[in-house]
């Protein structure tokens, strides 16, 4: 352009020049030839060169020309990739105090948007937190390829004229927009941060701090003048808590649960205030705020959790008690049964009065291990591995741990359907004898004549032999029997009478079936004689035995036979018979 402008100055020179050329001609036509020519060809030279010049600015401006287009196109094209990228550059946002202010696509220089935003982040927390009363004014500092936002003598951040062609505006409007955002959340931090709401902050946790120990005092103020208070009109109006002849809670106690629970009252007062008020100071302060959110989160989310927890439960929760209500009700008609049949109202055939108790007890087990089973897949977490590796945990020492106990259990009910005694029966277990007076799941106890209590396990019974003389002595009668060895010289004939007179004389032995000897052995050296007489009473054994070892031997002393059968004897010599000389008087 400066080419053309000097063209047309030349112009109007050269047209000036030729106007007063004219005019000196017409006033002075008879100037000196040699010099009009002189003149001419000058002129005629001048105006050669003006119009080379004017060609090479033609082709210069041209060329501009050509330039200024090729500018614009390649403007155009490059704004046509940007808007390309645009859409698959997610840039870097400038994000404080989660909000979002704009986002640079573009670098500069060698540092990234990122490296930009991070920047510029730190500077602006930095300004908009300091402790000052007043900020300093944002402004724009406009360079010939950058346009500066600065604060004060700080710089905050470059706008380029890349960055304007990311946002489609030119380099001043781009800078001057992100100026007043800049401008407004350095002022919102100011606002929020600043020693003013530091101040603010400081009173109200004062004031928080006043409130929280006044209703710390007044809450011991209330237990420590009310309590017994409370006390004296609770147990005026109370009474003694009893279930049948036991009383669970007398007055006394019933005073020391009440003052216990009040106390218990009092502090968990004293920590909701402090869970109230705690957070409230660090609520104060904007840079703890988000410590306020953590503890109310550490009691608030846990009950929000219990509480879906406790909805999501409610529809299994219905089914449980539903599955539970069903399998009482068949629990209670399986016992009324069972007592119908224990108390001989009903009959079965082959089913024993006896049976029903330790039936029932079966059947009930059995119900409710069912019911178990049907409730276990509904309860909260029953799925987790964590649930599941602790019942199998908890199965597995039971199992092992329990092997004999569950063999007892196994045994007793086996014995249960064997029946081999019931309580009152008199029994033989190995070496012991005595009454059965009880019978559990476990264990059967037996008292001896001399009232000593044995408790057997019941797989102790199950593997050894048992001898119920009771049964014997209601169904059959039980045989006493003993034996007497005499020597070959005594008639068998008079022994066998002997021991028949001595049992006819024996109190509780039955005249029928009468009773009988047997001659169980001849030896070397006596005979072997066995009196057996029956009798029903089995309890009584012990003294029936006694009685007839008395009469054996008055009868035998009596009749002047001696029980007495040496092994090795030739002669008697003078020895006398070996029995009591009153009898051998007599």
């Amino acid at each position: 352009m400066n080419y053309y402008y000097r063209f047309i100055l030349l112009f109007v020179v050269l047209m000036v020049g030729l106007s007063a050329h004219a005019q000196e001609e017409s006033t002075v036509a008879d100037s000196v030839s040699t010099q009009k020519d002189s003149l001419v060809q000058a002129l005629l030279g001048q105006i050669q060169d003006l119009q080379m010049q004017s060609i090479m600015m033609r082709e210069q401006l041209e060329k501009s020309g050509e330039a200024a287009r090729d500018d614009s196109l390649r403007l155009a094209r490059r704004k046509s990739r940007i808007d390309s990228l645009r859409n698959i550059t997610p840039g870097a946002p400038l994000i404080v105090e989660g909000d979002t202010l704009f986002i640079l696509y573009n670098r500069r220089g060698g540092i990234t948007p990122e490296a930009r935003v991070e920047d510029l982040h730190d500077k602006i927390m930095e300004i908009g937190t300091s402790m000052t009363l007043f900020t300093d004014s944002i402004y724009l500092f406009d360079a010939d390829f950058t346009t500066d936002i600065m604060a004060g003598d700080e710089l905050l951040m470059s706008i380029t004229d890349y960055d304007a062609l990311w946002q489609n505006k030119t380099r001043q409007e781009l800078a001057a927009a992100y100026r007043t955002i800049i401008d407004t959340k350095i002022q919102q931090l100011h606002a929020e941060y600043g020693l003013k709401r530091k101040l603010i902050g400081v009173l109200y946790v004062i004031g928080s701090m006043v409130v929280l120990g006044l209703l710390i005092w007044a809450t011991n103020y209330f237990y420590r003048h009310w309590r017994y208070r409370l006390l004296r009109k609770l147990l005026r109006r109370t009474r003694p808590l009893t279930i049948k002849d036991y009383e669970v809670l007398n007055l006394h106690r019933q005073g020391i649960v009440f003052l216990t629970g009040f106390n218990v009252l009092r502090y968990l007062i004293i920590m909701m205030l402090l869970f109230i008020f705690v957070p409230m100071f660090f609520a104060a302060f904007p840079e703890t705020k988000s410590f306020t959110y953590t503890i109310f989160g550490y009691v608030w989310n846990p009950f929000v959790s219990i509480l879906k927890s406790i909805v999501g439960f409610l529809p299994n929760f219905f089914r449980i008690i539903v599955i539970i209500l069903c399998f009482r009700y068949l629990v209670k008609g399986l016992h009324y049964l069972m007592n119908e049949i224990g108390s001989g109202n009903l009959k079965i055939s082959g089913f024993y009065a006896d049976w029903a108790q330790p039936t029932y007890l079966i059947l009930r087990v059995l119900c409710y291990s069912f019911m178990i089973v049907m409730i276990w897949p509904l309860l909260p977490s029953s799925d987790s591995q964590v649930f599941q590796g602790v019942s199998v945990f908890i199965g597995l020492i039971i199992s092992l741990g329990s092997s004999s106990i569950i063999g007892n259990v196994m045994a007793g009910m086996v014995m249960t359907y064997m029946r081999p005694f019931h309580v009152g029966d008199f029994i033989k277990y190995g070496d012991t004898e005595g009454f059965v007076i009880e019978k559990t799941v476990l264990v059967t106890r037996i008292r001896t004549r001399k009232n000593d209590v044995i408790t057997i396990p019941n797989a102790n019974l199950m593997t050894s032999q048992t001898t119920n003389y009771t049964f014997s002595a209601h169904n059959y009668g039980v045989i006493v029997h003993t034996k007497v060895t005499i020597g070959y010289d005594m008639p068998w004939q008079q022994i066998r009478d002997l021991l028949l007179d001595a049992a006819a004389k024996t109190p509780y032995l039955q005249k029928k079936p009468e009773a009988f000897v047997r001659i169980t052995s001849l030896d070397d050296f006596y005979v072997e004689y066995e009196i057996n007489a029956y009798t029903r009473r089995s309890d009584l054994l012990s003294n029936i035995y006694s009685e007839l070892h008395q009469n054996i031997l008055d009868s035998f002393h009596s009749n002047g036979v001696e029980i007495m059968s040496p092994h090795i004897f030739a002669h008697r010599n003078d020895l006398e018979l070996q029995i009591p000389k009153q009898k051998a008087e007599g």
